[in-house]
C-alpha cells in the first residue's frame, strides 16, 4: 500500500515537473528569444544609424571647412588677378635684374601681405612668360618644364579658375601634395601670359580638419588625394570607388579598407566660381568594432537571461517535486483535523487538495488582512492630510519681503567688505526678482517699467560677459514710454536670445539695441531688439520664422520666441505679433508689433 502511494506520488510530481518546464519554455525561453532578436536587431539598427549620423556630421564639418578656405583663396585670387600694380610688374620690360627686383619690392608687396596675413595659404606663385621676369620672391619666369605642365597649359587656354593637386618638395627633400588654385592673370594689351597659383597650407588643413575619431581624405576632380589624416595616403587614389560622372556623388555605407570593416562617408563639394569638385571621404574604422562589442554584450545578457532561469527552474523543480509526497501526507493529516503544516498552494495539481482543506482559514485571514490594510490606508490618509495642511501653513508664512531683506543684508555685507561688484550684482538681482514677482500675476505693465527691467537684466549680463557687448535704448521722438502699456516680462527672452545666440561668435564689440518706434500708418507700436552678430543664412531665417508661427517640439531653442509670439496674438489678435529679420554678417532684428490702442494713459 505504501509503495503504491509512493508510486502515485512520483507520477504526480512528474506531472508538476513537466508543467514547470512547460511554463519555463513558454514564459521565459520563447519570450526572451523573441524579445532578444527584436532588441538586438533594433540595437544594431539604432547604433548603425547613430554612427552614420556622426560620420555624416563630421563629413559635413570637413566640407564646410574646405568650402570656407577655398572661397577665401578664390577671393584673394580675384584681388591679385586684377591688382593694377601686380599687372604692371608683369607687363613691363626690364633692362636689368635690379630694375625688376626694385619694381617687385615697390609695387608687388601685396602678394607677400596676403601670405603673411592668411595662415591658410602656404605659397603664392605667379608665373609669366615675359622674358624679362626673373626668379624673385613670388614671381617666376616660365621655362620649358613649367610650360609643358598640364596645369599651365590649361590655365593659359581658359579664362576660369580651376583647382588641382600638386606635388612639391620641401626644403628637406620630402615630397608632399597640396591643393592649389590655378587661374590666368589677364594682361590686357600684352602678348604675354601670366598664371597665378595659390597653394593651401597642409598644416593649416590638418589643424582645422584632424579628428581623433575619424580619418578624412580629400581629392579634387579625378586626381589623387591631396589631404589625408594618414600621411601614407597622400598621392594615392581615394579608398573607395567614386562615380565621377555624377554631378554630385554622395555615399554612406560599410566598406572593407586595409583589412578592417569601416563606416565610410563620401560627399562632393562644388567649389565656388569653379567647375572643380572636391571629393571628401570620411572613415571610422572603430564603429563596427564598437557596435559588435555592444551586440555581443546584448547576446551575453540574453544568454544569461535564458540559462540562469533555466538552472533555477531545474533546481526548483527537483526540490519542489521532492516535497510533493511529503505534502500529500501532510494534507492527509489535515483532513483528519491535524493542522500541523505550513504549506498553502493553489493550482490544478497535487497541492490543490491542501488548499481546499485550508480554504476557510485562508479566507478568514484574508478578511482580517483586508481590514488591517483598510485601517492602515485610513491612517495614512489622515497623516497625508495633516502633512498637506502643515505644508500649506508653512507656505503661507513665506513672505517675499523676507527674500528681499535677506538679499539686502547680503549686499550690505559685501559692500562693507569692500566687494562693490558683488554688492551691485545682488542689488540688480533683487530688483529683477522684485519686478518678476510683482508682475507674474498682472496682465499689463508700463513700457517704462519693462524697459527698466531690461536695463537691469543688461547690467547683470554685463557683469557676466564683461566687454563682450554693450547696449543702447533708442526711443522714438514723441513717444512717452511711461504712458505705453505692454505685456509684462515680454522683452527679456528676446534680449536674452540676442545676447546668447546673436552675439555668440562675438568676442568683443557686440551691440544690442532696443528701439521703440511709432508706426502711425499701421496704427501700431514697434519694439525692435537688434544685434550686430553673425546673422543667419536665408534658409536658417526661414526655418526660424516657421518655428515662431508653428511650434516645433524638436527645437527647444525657438520655444521662447514662439511663446512670446503666441502671447501677443492671443492678447491683441492675429494681426499683431513678432517678425524676424537677419542678414549674414550684419546681425539680427526681432520686432514686436503691438496695437496703437495701447498707446494711451494707464
Amino acid at each position: 500500500m505504501n509503495k503504491r502511494r509512493e508510486l502515485f506520488g512520483f507520477l504526480r510530481s512528474s506531472g508538476i515537473r513537466r508543467q514547470l518546464y512547460t511554463i519555463y519554455v513558454l514564459a521565459v525561453f520563447v519570450p526572451v528569444i523573441l524579445i532578444g532578436i527584436f532588441l538586438v536587431g533594433n540595437t544594431y539598427k539604432l547604433l548603425t544609424s547613430y554612427h552614420r549620423d556622426l560620420l555624416e556630421s563630421d563629413n559635413l564639418r570637413v566640407r564646410t571647412i574646405l568650402f570656407e578656405i577655398t572661397t577665401q583663396a578664390y577671393n584673394i585670387s580675384e584681388e591679385l588677378s586684377f591688382d593694377e600694380e601686380v599687372i604692371a610688374v608683369l607687363r613691363r620690360s626690364y633692362a636689368t635684374e635690379e630694375d625688376f627686383v626694385e619694381m617687385v619690392n615697390t609695387h608687388a608687396a601685396v602678394v607677400e601681405n596676403y601670405m603673411y596675413h592668411y595662415t591658410e595659404i602656404e605659397r603664392i606663385d605667379i608665373y609669366c612668360d615675359n622674358p624679362d621676369i626673373r626668379e624673385y620672391k613670388q614671381f617666376h619666369g616660365v621655362d620649358d618644364p613649367v610650360r609643358e605642365t598640364d596645369w599651365y597649359q590649361r590655365a593659359t587656354s581658359q579664362a576660369g579658375i580651376f583647382w588641382q593637386e600638386m606635388e612639391s618638395v620641401d626644403e628637406y627633400g620630402n615630397q608632399y601634395w597640396g591643393l592649389c588654385l590655378v587661374r590666368r592673370i589677364p594682361l590686357v594689351y600684352s602678348d604675354h601670359n601670366a598664371v597665378l597659383v595659390i597653394r593651401l597650407s597642409d598644416n593649416y588643413l590638418k589643424t582645422r580638419i584632424n579628428s581623433q575619431e575619424y580619418r578624412n581624405s580629400a581629392s579634387v576632380d579625378e586626381g589623387v588625394v591631396f589631404y589625408a589624416s594618414d600621411r601614407e595616403d597622400y598621392g594615392k587614389p581615394q579608398a573607395i570607388d567614386i562615380d565621377y560622372e555624377k554631378n554630385y556623388f554622395q555615399y554612406t555605407g560599410k566598406e572593407k579598407i586595409k583589412g578592417s570593416t569601416c563606416f565610410v562617408g563620401v560627399s562632393t563639394l562644388r567649389l565656388y566660381q569653379s567647375d572643380s569638385r572636391i571629393y571628401i571621404c570620411t572613415v571610422n574604422d572603430k564603429s563596427y568594432d564598437n557596435i559588435w562589442s555592444i551586440i555581443q554584450t546584448c547576446l551575453i545578457i540574453i544568454l544569461l537571461a535564458i540559462v540562469v532561469p533555466g538552472i533555477l527552474i531545474h533546481f526548483f523543480t527537483s526540490y519542489f517535486t521532492g516535497r510533493v509526497s511529503a505534502l500529500r501526507h501532510v494534507m492527509h493529516q489535515a483532513s483528519n483535523e491535524d493542522y500541523d503544516f505550513k504549506e498553502i498552494v493553489r493550482g490544478d495539481d497535487e497541492l490543490s487538495e491542501a488548499f481546499s482543506d485550508l480554504e476557510v482559514m485562508v479566507q478568514r485571514i484574508k478578511e482580517k488582512d483586508a481590514l488591517m490594510y483598510r485601517a492602515m490606508l485610513n491612517e495614512q490618509e489622515l497623516v497625508n492630510e495633516q502633512q498637506k495642511m502643515e505644508f500649506k501653513m508653512l507656505a503661507s508664512q513665506i513672505n517675499p519681503h523676507f527674500l528681499y531683506n535677506t538679499l539686502e543684508t547680503i549686499r550690505m555685507k559685501a559692500y562693507t567688505a569692500g566687494d562693490k561688484e558683488v554688492a551691485t550684482a545682488i542689488k540688480l538681482l533683487g530688483k529683477s526678482m522684485r519686478y518678476v514677482l510683482e508682475n507674474s500675476g498682472t496682465a499689463f505693465t508700463s513700457l517704462q517699467d519693462e524697459l527698466s527691467h531690461i536695463e537691469i537684466y543688461m547690467k547683470i549680463q554685463k557683469l557676466r560677459f564683461g566687454e563682450k557687448f554693450d547696449y543702447a535704448f533708442v526711443i522714438g521722438e514723441g513717444i512717452d514710454v511711461s504712458k505705453c502699456i505692454t505685456l509684462p516680462l515680454l522683452l527679456q527672452p528676446v534680449v536674452e536670445n540676442a545676447i546668447l545666440h546673436g552675439l555668440e561668435e562675438k568676442e568683443a564689440d557686440g551691440m544690442v539695441t532696443i528701439g521703440v518706434t511709432h508706426a502711425a500708418e499701421h496704427e501700431e507700436i514697434c519694439i525692435a531688439v537688434s544685434d550686430n552678430g553673425c546673422g543667419m543664412k536665408p534658409e536658417t531665417l526661414e526655418r526660424l520664422r516657421a518655428d515662431i508661427v508653428t511650434r516645433n517640439p524638436e527645437k527647444k531653442e525657438s520655444i521662447g520666441l514662439y511663446n512670446i509670439n503666441q502671447r501677443v496674438k492671443l492678447c491683441y489678435g492675429s494681426a499683431y505679433g513678432m517678425t524676424v529679420d537677419s542678414e549674414r554678417d550684419r546681425g539680427t532684428t526681432i520686432t514686436l508689433h503691438l496695437p496703437e490702442k495701447v498707446y494711451h494713459d494707464i
